[in-house]
């Protein structure tokens, strides 16, 4: 497998320093560091702190798009694919939930970062609504995956809401 590039590896470290850490213990220092680059070439690829929450911010917004592309091809459709993936990609360390909670790690320390939520959110309540026949239906759907994605980000069991997928959208009319 091919190394990951220089700038990869700064979003990586980027990343990693939010999650572990929170915002505080950012410093283009610290991200350099943590991503085995000088801090030239950190500047190099962000030249700024600003910079580089922008470049977390485009790859959000770029893992967030490949995944509804892969949703809509899912053989299980997007409804069950959405909701399944809401608990299982937090436990498989996915690019697009690391990302995610970095990214809830700074929501509220700057307005940026609540508008691309807003919009990552909206683009899966977007698609949900194509494939549901009652958009009021499709926002209970993505209120229930936006739950069920909280409680595996914090350590809970959504298991039993995924138990038995099938009879809970068949109860719904899905």
């Amino acid at each position: 497998m091919a190394r990951p590039s220089s700038r990869d590896r700064i979003l990586d470290a980027y990343e990693d320093i939010l999650i572990e850490h929170g915002p505080s213990a950012v410093t283009l220092e610290s991200v350099a560091a943590k991503a085995s680059v000088s801090k030239g070439g950190l500047l190099y690829h962000f030249g700024s702190k600003d910079a580089l929450l922008n470049g977390l911010l485009e790859r959000w917004s770029q893992l967030n798009e490949r995944e509804i592309e892969h949703a809509r091809r899912a053989p299980e459709g997007i409804v069950r694919y959405y909701l399944h993936s809401s608990a299982t990609d937090v436990g498989a360390d996915a690019a697009l939930h690391r990302t995610t909670m970095a990214a809830v790690r700074l929501v509220l320390f700057d307005e940026r970062v609540a508008e691309v939520s807003r919009e990552v959110f909206e683009r899966w309540r977007t698609v949900l609504r194509e494939h549901t026949a009652d958009p009021v239906l499709a926002e209970l759907v993505a209120t229930l995956g936006d739950g069920v994605y909280l409680r595996a980000a914090i350590g809970g069991n959504s298991e039993p809401a995924l138990h038995d997928l099938d009879a809970a959208l068949e109860r719904i009319g899905l």
